[in-house]
């Protein structure tokens, strides 16, 4: 995978805002990445150094809505940790 395509989006919350002030970015990615393709994206992309990448991997759901039935898509996210001092803007 060509590395523009492994990062979708940043992930943009209140609790991800939190995790900003320490140095922690929340990124949504594509199933199936891994954690060394997630950090040299990030590098690539933001020109930063990654120290860690933590991936949590949310399964998709089933929902009601009255009588209707639909399902809620699942998605990977990925926690990057950059070294101290430095930052992404994400706006």
């Amino acid at each position: 995978m060509t590395n523009s395509f492994i990062i979708k989006r940043p992930h943009i919350t209140e609790r991800s805002g939190g995790l900003n002030a320490i140095g922690k970015y929340v990124f949504m990615v594509k199933p199936g990445s891994a954690k060394p393709e997630i950090k040299k994206a990030v590098e690539e992309i933001y020109k930063v150094n990654v120290v860690a990448v933590n991936v949590i991997n949310r399964p998709a759901k089933t929902k009601r809505f009255r009588m209707v039935k639909g399902r809620q898509e699942g998605y990977r996210k990925a926690i990057v940790t950059l070294k101290e001092g430095q930052k992404i803007d994400l706006r």
